[in-house]
C-alpha cells in the first residue's frame, strides 16, 4: 500500500516537471533573435539601392525588415533610431562608415512621409 501511495504522489510531480519543461522551451523559442527564427524576407523584397544588402542584414540580426520598411523618417530620425537601439536594446554600435551606409540606404529607400494634416497615424519614433 505504501508503494502505491509513493507512485501516486510522484505522478503530479512528473506532470509539473513536464509542464515546466514545455513552458521553458516555449520561452526560449520566443526569446531567440529574429534572425534565428524562420522568416520569409530577403533583401530583394525591398527597394533596390546602394547598401541595401548590408542594411538588410544589419537590421534583421534583431527584427524583421518589414518593421524597417514600414517607417518613413529623415536621416536624423533614422540616426536617432539606431542610437536608441544601441543604448536601450543592446545593438552593437556600427562603425562610422557602416552607419553612414545604413543611413544612406534608409534615407533613400524609406524617406520621411508627409505629416498627416488632419490627425491620422503618427509614427511615435519619428519625433
Amino acid at each position: 500500500m505504501r508503494a502505491m501511495n509513493r507512485k501516486a504522489a510522484a505522478r503530479p510531480a512528473r506532470q509539473i516537471v513536464t509542464i515546466a519543461a514545455a513552458m521553458l522551451a516555449a520561452i526560449m523559442l520566443a526569446a531567440l533573435p529574429a534572425s534565428a527564427q524562420s522568416r520569409d524576407e530577403a533583401p530583394e523584397d525591398f527597394p533596390q539601392g546602394p547598401n541595401r544588402d548590408d542594411t538588410f542584414y544589419a537590421c534583421t540580426a534583431c527584427h524583421g525588415f518589414k518593421l524597417v520598411a514600414q517607417q518613413g523618417m529623415n536621416r536624423r530620425q533614422w540616426d536617432e533610431s539606431i542610437s536608441l537601439m544601441v543604448s536601450k536594446h543592446g545593438m552593437p554600435a556600427p562603425e562610422a562608415a557602416d552607419r553612414d551606409k545604413i543611413l544612406d540606404y534608409l534615407e533613400a529607400a524609406f524617406p520621411q512621409r508627409a505629416t498627416p494634416s488632419r490627425g491620422g497615424f503618427r509614427n511615435p519614433f519619428a519625433q
